[in-house]
């Protein structure tokens, strides 16, 4: 952790306006929320300014969203965080930081999607469209969406953690999951645009179902099982087929099966930092724990089957 040495306040981010951005330093200025690896400052009604406050990699992260965010969105079925405007580092904030629009909405983690089919449809259309062949160039993965073997030994680490902890009462049904992953085909196919980090934290609700995805740090390209895992972490019960059946292409069984993998991972990740609680991690909540166990129970209770029901025609 690299905690900002600056303190944050309304104050300092209307300074930062003033020297950089001046027509918006008038608006008025509020906490939005303090995330993992950034504090989110209302601007107005429909601005937010990002500043990174924590991981010394989010300077990076912010600057990607900026160069490669604008391009991606006027295309996405959801709205999303556009970024506007770039503030470098300076003698008041000695890190980047950005403008985007804001995104209103509830996150999954504190109000659930609870409409079955409106939101697998919903995630379906969103993936189809952001699942697209990245361009030269495109950024990769930090740890996701390459093979899953180069997650191994994080896996083995969390799944002890985990369970030394009391927080899975079988961890021979999480590893049997793992393994079935692992054993899966690689993706051969073009790296595909991912979102990367589709935790219930970043995708918000309304009315039961789905109406805006946020933090784009992690934009990548790579394999789309990672973004696919999304279906058991975010979607009600009973949705994860109705999901698989609406995406275009249909994936095929051996990128589900690499979801699954995906998927455990994610849970155990929200699971220690949501219900052990991470020591030093400011973004960790509670709010990660109870999604996180019941996609955990969705991975280990439903019968792997070898592929999505057929669309009905």
């Amino acid at each position: 952790m690299a905690h900002a040495e600056t303190e944050i306040t309304a104050e300092l981010v209307r300074d930062l306006l003033r020297d950089q951005h001046p027509d918006l330093a008038d608006r008025p200025v509020r906490l939005g929320a303090r995330g993992w690896d950034n504090q989110l400052w209302r601007l107005g009604d429909d601005l937010a300014v990002r500043l990174p406050w924590a991981t010394s990699s989010a300077d990076a992260l912010l600057r990607k969203e900026h160069a490669w965010l604008p391009a991606l969105a006027p295309r996405l079925p959801l709205p999303v965080p556009v970024p506007q405007r770039l503030g470098e580092p300076s003698e008041r904030f000695p890190r980047p930081w950005i403008v985007t629009t804001w995104v209103p909405g509830t996150p999954a983690d504190r109000a659930p999607a609870t409409r079955a089919a409106e939101s697998a449809g919903t995630l379906a259309a969103f993936l189809t469209t952001l699942h697209r062949p990245a361009p030269e160039g495109a950024p990769a993965g930090r740890d996701r969406g390459g093979p899953l073997t180069d997650r191994a030994e994080g896996f083995a680490r969390a799944l002890a953690s985990a369970t030394e902890s009391g927080l899975i009462a079988d961890p021979d049904a999480v590893r049997a999951v793992w393994e079935d992953a692992v054993a899966a085909p690689d993706w051969t196919g073009p790296a595909l645009w991912l979102h990367g980090d589709l935790h219930p934290a970043n995708v918000l609700t309304a009315d039961g179902t789905f109406c805006g995805v946020i933090d784009f740090g992690d934009l990548f390209a790579g394999d789309p099982a990672c973004d696919l895992a999304a279906a058991w972490t975010l979607l009600p019960d009973g949705a994860v087929d109705r999901f698989h059946a609406a995406c275009r292409p249909v994936p095929d069984p051996a990128t589900l099966r690499r979801a699954r993998g995906w998927a455990v991972l994610k849970a155990l990740a929200c699971l220690l930092i949501g219900e052990a609680g991470v020591r030093g991690r400011p973004g960790g909540k509670r709010t990660w724990g109870p999604p996180a166990r019941a996609a955990l129970r969705r991975l280990t209770t439903t019968t792997h089957r070898s592929g999505p029901p057929a669309p009905k025609r």
